[in-house]
């Protein structure tokens, strides 16, 4: 065989270290993704976006001749096992649209021959992967199909592909087997399933962290709205008190992830799950939270406002979803102007920080990367719900 393992849609943020690990343990990799520009981008031995320590082990992947990076899907025939990088989106409804991964499925079929192992690596939503495996049973081709959820936090997937245990479930004893052998390359850490358990698994762990957010969003705006500084309650509740210590700071929660599983998980439960719905009105709101106390304390259609960070997370280049981007559309509504800047993200309409700053009469971090600290600021006023400069979650 040509190759030990297929990643398709492998350019991804998800997809590519999973390639980068499977070929730093000595395993030929295939990336079969349409994205023919980026490809280019990998086999130079460039990242297309951030991931620690993952350039250094792509040059080295790259050099060993471990990777190759193809658009066209016949690779797929030259590989054991062929991992799928293909999520379920939701609509503009908030109903998960399950149509392109199972038009993928069926393009790609093909492709396929008796014995291959299929990964589905991508969340699901429940019972997909049990679709995927009649798929291949109604078309006559003998494919172990098994799920096995990536768990990694965006920026640290090389870290944390080895360091977290590794969810594995598959239909039959030998897929199970399989599937475990492939992850086993990473961790001794594995984690038997059946398909919707590891389905639901990891719906639940973003419909978790997510709400998790949303509470502290929601005490944030308890707190501000009887003029409390929310982080020094914080700072007291967790201080050297494990039951809270989990509790997180306000911000926005935001992402390709959180949100859309959580919503994915509604529908699964016949849109029953209250306190998800509660959690998508509390950390959707938080922007338009943010306008209207400024509307309260300043005449802002007189004012010209600056966001620094426009990534969904701190120290991202990853603009997916974020909140950000909903906070400049309800102040282009408001101000006299809005500036945006962001030193990872691409943006045509993003200028230098020292501009917006110059330029801006109120600051909003939008995102929290760490070299904000050593931005002058210059006196203005500015809005702080992360407590990144440390004197409290300030707004207006």
């Amino acid at each position: 065989m040509k190759h030990d393992i297929c990643v398709v849609g492998g350019l991804g943020h998800v997809g590519l270290p999973l390639a980068i690990c499977f070929a730093k343990e000595g395993r030929r990799v295939a990336i079969c993704d349409l994205d023919e520009r980026t490809g280019r981008t990998v086999l130079a031995g460039k990242m297309p976006f951030r991931d620690e320590g993952a350039e250094e082990l792509l040059k080295e992947v790259i050099e060993a001749g471990r990777v190759s990076v193809s658009a066209k899907p016949d690779v797929i025939s030259e590989c054991e096992t062929v991992v799928f990088i293909l999520g379920t989106p939701v609509d503009a409804h908030l109903n998960p649209s399950f149509a392109g991964v199972i038009r993928t499925v069926r393009d790609y079929m093909p492709y396929f021959r008796d014995g291959q192992l299929l990964v589905l690596r991508s969340t699901v939503y429940p019972g997909t992967s049990e679709r995927i495996h009649r798929l291949f049973a109604d078309a006559g081709l003998k494919i172990e199909v098994a799920f096995c959820p990536e768990r990694i936090a965006e920026g640290r997937a090389i870290r944390e592909t080895y360091e977290l245990p590794q969810i594995v479930s598959a239909f039959t004893p030998d897929g199970m087997r399989r599937a475990k052998d492939l992850f086993s390359l990473f961790t001794d850490d594995i984690i038997e399933l059946a398909p919707m358990e590891a389905e639901i698994a990891k719906l639940f762990t973003n419909a978790w962290r997510y709400i998790k957010f949303s509470i502290a969003n929601q005490f944030f705006m308890i707190s501000h709205e009887h003029g409390l500084d929310y982080y020094r309650i914080l700072d007291a509740v967790t201080h050297n008190y494990p039951r809270a210590g989990d509790l997180p700071k306000a911000g926005f929660a935001a992402g390709p992830c959180l949100f859309k599983d959580t919503m994915q998980l509604a529908s699964f439960s016949d849109n029953t799950f209250f306190l998800g719905h509660a959690a998508m009105l509390v950390n959707e709101g938080q922007p338009a939270y943010i306008v209207q106390c400024l509307k309260r304390k300043h005449p802002l259609q007189d004012k010209t406002v600056g966001i620094l960070g426009m990534a969904f997370k701190a120290d991202s280049d990853d603009a997916r979803e974020s909140l950000a981007y909903k906070l400049r559309k309800l102040l282009e509504i408001e101000c006299r102007e809005v500036l945006i800047t962001d030193p990872c993200v691409q943006d045509e309409r993003i200028i230098p920080a020292e501009d917006v700053i110059a330029r801006s009469d109120i600051l909003i971090i939008g995102a929290p990367h760490s070299v904000y600290r050593n931005l002058d600021l210059r006196g203005k006023h500015v809005v702080d719900i992360w407590n990144f400069f440390g004197e409290g979650g300030l707004i207006a």
